[in-house]
């Protein structure tokens, strides 16, 4: 039966930290897997998780704090000294390393940094935390294996085993040339098959796919899910091998992203959970729902200049919110497919082809949804034919222009470098909410004349 993390456990594993009875804490937690652990530390005091990872092993507590969510860790960081901090990333490859002094207050990054023991790991991280967050040079990890072009197979294995003991997995082997430029890579297959004095130049593999330190965290998961592949390697703007992005790190790039673009989507502004504090979720709720507010205001104003027809024709008004709300949803519909194929890297077709498509798709969805709503309208409620043709025929321009405008605006927000995501949210919502009603009260003056 598989292990369960129970309140009876925090509280017990909570009262054992707070009275620091460390036997009986090492004797609840030593056969425990980080996993568990960081999900107990997480739900007790961070002053009392500080203890408890002060009291355990570093290499066994670099593991528990990766699995934390970035506020947890940090506010349990922040219990920490500058030295204990360091000892900490001593035990972590430089990208989860650098990950972690990024969250740090800029005030206690160079202590923590002076502190590190290991100077070329303090120098990698310095290195890694130049680089955006969320291009290559930030998503990589300086641990790697590489070997010479010039160097006999005997070398190259001797230098595979000294290297290897910094690095946890063993995806590639990289061949780079006397100036640390990468040219290809070298099969262990191949290494192993052929006379210890052949040269690595005779048997390496050329083609290598890699990109460069500036490369944006989107493309690079592209490149990985297009050939499939485990391991990275990045290059430097001269094309010298600095580091590898795994699998593991775009994984967490790519729940990142979409946890971002899931909230864009619903009008929050900043990337909040529910541990969050009440400032900080309002900060990022506020301005989309300010947006919505003004936009339902500026709907409430275009259905106030046609109260001459609330006055004649009052049924209108009910049919008002249908109206809004299926060029909403059309709206989103349309913005969510663009988003995911800009997302997918599958948009090939132009502009216009695409505006064509999506008009074609809302016409035939438009006609058949607008000629039920006219049956329902004349047969069922018995409007007047009059009134039912200006209902239907208002659903069916709505539907089309709100598909053309859920098409037209992802596309030319990631045109201009905007998060495409904005237009699956109270954006594309509002603005097609209002051109709603005023395409519905237009169509209606034309056809019933007042």
């Amino acid at each position: 039966m598989q292990f369960q993390v129970t309140p009876e456990l925090i509280e017990k594993i909570q009262h054992l930290a707070s009275e620091q009875l460390d036997q009986e804490l090492h004797r609840y937690l030593k056969d425990l897997h980080h996993a568990d652990i960081a999900e107990i530390i997480a739900a007790i005091p961070p002053v009392d998780a500080a203890y408890i990872i002060r009291l355990l092993d570093s290499e066994k507590t670099a593991e528990i704090l990766m699995e934390l969510y970035e506020d947890d860790r940090e506010q349990i960081l922040l219990q920490l000294s500058p030295q204990e901090i360091a000892g900490e990333l001593d035990m972590m490859d430089t990208d989860d390393a650098a990950d972690f002094l990024a969250e740090l207050p800029d005030e206690i990054k160079g202590e923590v940094i002076d502190n590190i023991e290991d100077d070329e790991h303090a120098k990698d991280l310095q290195e890694l935390l130049r680089y955006d967050e969320d291009s290559a040079g930030g998503l990589m990890a300086k641990e790697l294996i590489r070997v010479r072009e010039d160097w006999p197979v005997s070398e190259c294995i001797d230098e595979i085993r000294r290297q290897a003991e910094n690095v946890i997995r063993v995806h590639s082997i990289y061949v780079v040339d006397k100036d640390d430029k990468l040219i290809g890579r070298l099969s262990v297959k191949d290494l192993l098959t052929v006379k210890s004095q052949t040269k690595i130049a005779e048997i390496y593999i050329p083609r290598v796919d890699y990109v460069n330190v500036h490369t944006d965290g989107d493309e690079v998961a592209r490149v990985m899910q297009k050939y499939d592949l485990e391991a990275l390697p990045v290059v430097d703007e001269i094309g010298k091998l600095v580091g590898r992005i795994t699998i593991d790190d775009i994984v967490d790039f790519i729940k990142e992203e979409a946890e971002k673009d899931y909230q864009l989507a619903a009008g929050i502004s900043q990337d909040v959970d529910t541990n969050d504090s009440f400032i900080k979720q309002t900060r990022a709720r506020l301005p989309w729902l300010l947006l919505a507010l003004v936009g339902s205001f500026v709907a409430v104003l275009v259905i106030g200049e046609f109260d001459t027809a609330l006055e004649r024709y009052s049924r209108l008004f009910f049919f008002t919110p249908l109206i809004a709300a299926m060029a909403g949803n059309v709206g989103v519909q349309s913005s969510a497919i663009i988003v995911q194929s800009i997302a997918n890297n599958t948009l090939s077709d132009s502009l216009s082809t695409r505006l064509f498509k999506e008009l074609l798709l809302s016409f035939s969805s438009g006609l058949l949804l607008s000629l039920l709503l006219l049956f329902a309208t004349h047969f069922i409620l018995n409007y007047p034919i009059s009134l039912a043709i200006t209902i239907a025929l208002s659903l069916i321009i709505v539907m089309i222009i709100a598909s053309l405008v859920g098409t037209f605006v992802p596309i030319t927000l990631h045109r201009m470098g905007i998060d495409p995501a904005l237009a699956t949210g109270p954006f594309i919502t509002t603005s097609n909410d209002i051109f709603g009603i005023f395409i519905f009260f237009s169509i209606a003056r034309v056809i019933l004349e007042f």
